[in-house]
């Protein structure tokens, strides 16, 4: 049985509970109770994909996974700011030392392909069929930015039935 995984940046409590306030203003807009929010305690920044794994690839990508970490140091983020993907996707966006997250995302691949774009973000929620318009929400979420805070880990994560759970992490610069 395969482990469908990608790896993360997971933000600090304290900035989750700074996009969580953000989130909550955002429930008295028209159609938010439409949407489909994602679960707080899964809130996490995407760098790669990986999909289904076998033992032995999981083996193999957590050894590369260790390995960025030690050649990667620790940068700096915030959340801030927020956008939608098309009709489908709400989302909360990234500032600060984004070209290092970019970078990241690079050396854990197989992220996106070379001929997109890598756009940070935490995903807020997704809309239905017919959908919600989602400008509203992220008119809202425009003027918003959180608290500055240390990247200091690659995490690799597990998907099963929409839930998130730790399959392993790893240090930046720990060598």
């Amino acid at each position: 049985m395969g482990h469908r995984l990608f790896a993360a940046v997971l933000p600090p409590r304290g900035a989750m509970a700074e996009v969580a306030r953000a989130a909550d203003a955002l429930l008295a807009v028209p159609g938010a109770e439409r949407l489909r929010w994602r679960e707080r305690a899964g809130w996490h920044v995407t760098l790669a994909f990986y999909g289904d794994l076998a033992a032995d690839q999981v083996l193999a990508l957590t050894g590369r996974l260790a390995e960025v970490a030690r050649e990667s140091e620790p940068f700096g983020l915030r959340l801030a700011g927020g956008g939608t993907f098309g009709d489908s996707t709400l989302w909360v966006g990234l500032g600060g030392q984004t070209v290092a997250l970019a970078g990241l995302a690079a050396a854990v691949g197989p992220g996106v392909e070379a001929h997109d774009e890598y756009r940070p973000h935490l995903t807020l929620a997704r809309a239905p069929r017919p959908p919600v318009p989602l400008a509203p929400f992220a008119a809202l979420l425009s003027g918003f930015s959180g608290a500055g805070w240390p990247v200091e880990r690659i995490v690799l994560m597990r998907s099963e039935n929409g839930r998130y759970t730790e399959h392993g992490a790893w240090e930046l610069g720990v060598r």
